[in-house]
Formats: C-alpha cells, structure tokens, sequence
C-alpha cells in the first residue's frame, strides 16, 4: 500500500519522495527517498563542491505517523576528495552518526522535559541510554549559554547547594534573587567553586551587587567575603527555623525517654503539632497541643519561643532585630536544655547575616522554588550518574516551555 504526501509537508530537505508504505507486517511505515540530484555534492568538511563517487543509502527513525513507527530511507552522495578521500556529505535534518532526525530528537526532549527517561523509553520503544543520550545532546546545543561574564544589573543574588542523589554529587546553584532565574550552575559546593563565578563576573557588575541570600554553610560565605567584601550575607529564615526544628526535635525525643507511659502515650504524634503554626491547627489539633504544653514545661518554653523567633522577621531594623534577638538568646541561655542553649549559641554567632534581612528583606523563596522544580528533576531522573546530564536539565528547568515538543517553527 502506498500514499502520495506532498515533499513539502514531510520536509525531507535534499531527498525526493518516492514512495510511503507500510511495512509487510504492518509494524512501522516506510518512506523510501532517493537523492535530489539538484543539490551539489558539498565535502561537510571543507564546505567545498566534489564529485560524487557513488550513493549510500542508510535508514533513520522520524517521529510516529498516523501512529506507526517510522523510518525513512535515504540517499546520500558520497563525495569524492583525492584518491584514498572520500567523505558522505551531511544531511539537512539528520546528525552525522545518528539515528533519529532533528525533530524526533526534539520530540524525545521534549517528553523528557515531562516525563522520566523510562516513561518516555517504552512510549516510543527506544532503549533507556539512547533517550538519554538524545536529550543530553538535544539539550547541549539549544540551551543558552550561562555566562556571568555577560551578566549585568544583578542587585541581589542567591546561592544554594543541590544533589543528584542524596549524599551524592552536589552542585552550586545561583540565583537572580530579583528576576527569579538561574543564571549559574556548577559541580561542586566548596568555596572554590562559587569564587569561580564570582570572580567571572564583570567589575561594574559585582560592585553593584547589594547582598547574597544562603543558608549557614561556611563555604558560601567565604567566596562573598573574598570576591565581595561590599556585599552583605543573609541567612534565609527558611533555614534558621529549619534548625530550630531539629532542636525542638531532638528536645522532643529527650522528652520522650524520660516521660512515664502516660507521658510518652500523650506524646505520640505530636512532632507536627509542635512544628506547625498555631494558625494551621484545627481545633481537635489545637487541643491535643495545648493538653502537652501544659503537661510538659519543656516542650511549653520551645514552643512559646518559637513563636517569638519568628517574630524577628518582623522588626524594623537592623538594630532592633539585633536586640531582639540577643534577649531571646538571654531567655535560651537561661534555660536547662541543651538543644536550646546550642541553637542560641549558633544564632549570635550568625546574628549579622540573619539580622541582615531587615536592611534588605531578602527571602530564599527563589531558591525554594528552584530547589522544588530540581526535586522533580531528581525523581524523573532516577537512576542517572551523569552529573553533565543534571546539570543541563536544571538549567533546563529556569527556562519557561513555550515551545511545543510536537510542532516545529518554520
């Protein structure tokens, strides 16, 4: 059976339609081209006109038709350059040594945008690696370069580490804390691998830079310190009163060993009441919280500072929130747990970087935000030890998808 589709809409440049077929089982369809023997026969290396010494014929995959696999046959000149040199000349629409053509590759990174490689493998029937492959190789030609040397009117930047996998392969992720979009990504998290950005960046463009928003991490702040001694450091409340729940956390446990059966019955399930705002409880929740509380003078005092840590972001000023939070050390200190006592002694020695925030107001939202959309990456990607190959798809990730996988631009 064959079908008569116009050369145009296949955009097969360089090859003359002859004929679509199905394949005698019915499996895939078959678009047999032969050479259009208009087109010069141009060596792909020195980009000048040859001879053509003889017609090589090889088979790549194209994206499904009608819902059958597809293969298109084609011709390809192999040109002739001197005796004992001859080279095949390139194909408008297929990569040398390729399979698959331009828009099936798009396709397949497309999917993979969306998809896990192993979802997008057995949709069309291609082994795990090649689809990876396809993509990374995809992604590395079309994603637009990130270069800090081209980088300007930065005002306020974030830095943040990301894995791979859990304990495995850490990257430095930056952040244009204004704009919202990545604009560096790199293996490592030392201090040595973020002075490599910074130090890329133009003269007028790092002086302008107000401050960097990162977690407590002494690597970080060592390449701002070095790179950026006018830029002040902000620790994100994200991870202060993330420590701050380990602490109530480990507190809770010791609480636990300790309390007679009656005690550790009316502590079970309670680690979240105790984390989570007093305004997110629903009444059953709110009772059960305050029953413990009142039983418990310990857990009372965590909870009620708590409450008081976070209304430090609230103060007007750098001095005030300093005062602020030097009283609630004071209140920390005179306490018996130890938890809390090393919290408190962790939040005077960060007390600039995190008092900071009322000069500048600056959040890790971004980074959060960022950190969700790689999260997605990670579980997508399960089974990946390409550390290039994650890199690009969190790059990918910063990039709004505007441009659909299934149609081409003309």
């Amino acid at each position: 059976m064959t079908i008569d589709i116009s050369q145009h809409i296949l955009r097969l440049k360089g090859q003359r339609v002859n004929e679509i077929e199905l394949a005698e089982d019915g499996a895939k369809v078959i678009v047999q081209c032969s050479r259009d023997a208009r087109r010069s026969a141009i060596d792909p290396a020195t980009g000048k006109k040859g001879s053509i010494n003889q017609h090589i014929r090889r088979q790549v995959n194209d994206i499904p038709f009608f819902g059958y696999p597809c293969v298109i046959e084609i011709e390809l000149a192999q040109v002739f350059i001197s005796k004992g040199e001859r080279r095949i000349e390139a194909c408008p629409f297929v990569d040398k040594g390729c399979r698959f053509t331009h828009r099936f590759c798009h396709l397949i990174s497309g999917l993979c945008r969306h998809l896990s490689i192993l979802a997008v493998s057995r949709h069309l029937g291609i082994r795990w690696e090649t689809v990876k492959n396809i993509d990374k190789a995809y992604l590395m030609e079309t994603l637009p370069a990130l270069d800090p040397a081209q980088l300007a009117g930065l005002e306020y930047i974030g830095v943040d580490e990301v894995a791979r996998a859990k304990g495995h392969d850490y990257m430095t992720v930056v952040y244009d804390m204004v704009g919202g979009h990545l604009i560096w990504v790199e293996a490592g998290r030392t201090a040595e691998v973020f002075s490599r950005f910074l130090k890329q960046l133009r003269p007028d463009t790092a002086h302008k830079i107000n401050a960097v928003s990162m977690d407590m991490g002494p690597a970080y702040q060592k390449a701002v310190r070095e790179s950026l001694p006018m830029a002040d450091i902000v620790f994100d409340r994200f991870h202060v009163m993330k420590n701050y729940s380990k602490a109530i956390h480990n507190q809770r446990r010791l609480e636990f060993r300790k309390a007679d059966p009656s005690g550790k019955e009316l502590m079970k399930g309670t680690h979240y009441l105790l984390l989570k705002n007093a305004d997110k409880l629903n009444e059953k929740q709110s009772n059960k919280l305050q029953t413990l509380l009142e039983s418990n003078s310990n857990l009372n005092t965590l909870y009620v500072l708590k409450e008081q840590l976070q209304a430090l972001w609230s103060a007007p000023s750098f001095e005030g929130m300093s005062e602020q939070l030097e009283n609630w050390c004071l209140i920390a200190d005179q306490s018996h747990m130890l938890y809390l006592k090393k919290f408190a002694k962790s939040l005077r020695k960060h007390c600039v970087g995190i008092c900071n925030y009322a000069k500048h107001k600056l959040t890790s939202a971004r980074i959060e935000a960022g950190n969700v959309s790689i999260g997605m990456i990670r579980k997508r990607a399960r089974g990946i030890r390409d550390t290039e190959y994650f890199k690009l798809k969190i790059r990918q990730s910063s990039i709004p998808d505007n441009q659909s996988m299934f149609y081409l631009k003309s």
